[in-house]
């Protein structure tokens, strides 16, 4: 017999949307785990193509097996807006949990969850991945405002989003929980496996290499260019450190191009920017010592928890919530986002080696559960007290 009811809306496969949609795929078999119906309420046009950076919105891998996806929202279709809202309305979940993470999806997901409220039964629990977001337009607030008034109850997953928050929402119950782990992308692989797929996808990483590694879409507030200066540093070039750079741009390519011409680094560089399919992602993480996340400022990363999960220690910069997640010399390096800092904390990783981090790496890991977000879930809700 089912507990309860719930329905996940936000991105989910045919789209391609990185963490989220692999969050939410997981998300919903979490709860299917803990005994709830659940199923996915995603986008049937998640963005105009004029303003998806990427290549292609859509994936062409096969479907999640055993999750009930609805490719229903209209981002840009107010009379979409309300017949989702009405068809969630007459279904009546105990919950609907939903994403937020770009103002720009604001009016399409308030106007949805207004209509929802209407039958005086759904709970609505928003996991907010940002409120304000990294690269301001005109309309955020407004857009964030309107969204946050639709919802009953709120789940941050870092502090700085925490804080956002409160600067809109000041009295409706929120919780901080981690981003889990993400344990849905195949289990660990050896260095020298991991290293011989990537060469056959031909990448020349010998086994013997020094490699860090930049993985997830590339954005102007990720930083690279920071990384790459770094990568110019003489101290790196003769320490023998290279750089693997998995993601797909969303920015200009050719800005980072000119950059790495200009700075001479090409040869220390393994380069594979395109997306990076799911069955790929731990080749990329277990061919690497150590995960650079150089960002100028960020809320959480889902990057985090793929570096806790495959137990690689990461190279952080001091903004938003991460170096809370990243325990100095435990677990990884914080460092100030500045090309010399990152030079430096690049080389003290390879001075102290993988096996300092690792033991603390097994310990801080245990903390990132998805039984813990689920439960915040319930208990935000109120269904564990009907």
């Amino acid at each position: 017999m089912s507990k309860g009811s719930v329905i996940i809306l936000g991105p989910a496969h045919p789209l391609r949307g990185g963490g989220i949609t692999t969050f939410n795929h997981r998300l919903a078999r979490a709860f299917i785990h803990e005994g709830y119906d659940c199923q996915i309420y995603s986008f049937s046009l998640q963005y105009p193509s004029f303003l998806f950076p990427g290549s292609s919105q859509y994936t062409d891998e096969p479907a999640p097996e055993g999750l009930t996806i609805h490719s229903r929202v209209n981002s840009i279709n107010p009379f979409n807006w309300w017949a989702v809202g009405e068809e969630l309305r007459r279904r009546r979940p105990d919950i609907i949990v939903v994403r937020y993470w770009l103002p720009l999806m604001g009016p399409a997901l308030g106007t949805i969850l207004r209509r929802v409220r209407r039958n005086k039964h759904t709970r609505i629990v928003a996991i907010t991945d940002n409120v304000l977001p990294h690269e301001k337009r005109p309309g955020d607030k407004l857009f964030t405002r309107y969204f946050l008034q639709s919802c009953d109850a709120f789940i941050a997953m870092s502090e700085k989003v925490m804080n956002d928050l409160r600067l809109f929402e000041k009295n409706k119950p929120a919780r901080k929980v981690p981003h889990p782990l993400y344990d849905n992308f195949g289990q660990p692989v050896s260095p020298s496996e991991a290293r011989a797929a990537l060469r056959e996808k031909g990448l020349s990483i010998g086994a013997a290499d020094k490699i860090v590694l930049f993985f997830g879409f590339i954005r102007k507030y990720k930083g690279l260019d920071l990384l790459l200066e770094a990568m110019a540093d003489d101290r790196i070039r003769a320490a023998g450190i290279r750089l693997l750079i998995a993601g797909e741009f969303y920015d200009s390519e050719q800005g980072y191009k000119e950059q790495i011409e200009r700075l001479g680094i090409g040869d220390l560089l393994l380069m594979q920017t395109d997306f990076i399919p799911d069955q790929d992602v731990r080749y990329y993480f277990c061919a690497a010592d150590a995960v650079v996340q150089p960002y100028r400022n960020a809320t959480q990363s889902g990057v985090t928890p793929l570096s806790y999960h495959y137990e690689r220690p990461m190279i952080v910069t001091d903004v938003g919530g991460l170096p809370n997640l990243v325990p100095h010399e435990r677990v990884g390096l914080v460092v100030r986002p500045e090309p010399r800092s990152i030079a430096d904390a690049l080389l003290r990783f390879f001075e102290l080696g993988s096996h300092h981090f690792i033991p603390h790496l097994h310990i801080e890991k245990e903390k990132y559960s998805w039984d813990k977000l689920i439960n915040t879930v319930i208990e935000l809700s109120g269904l564990d007290r009907l």
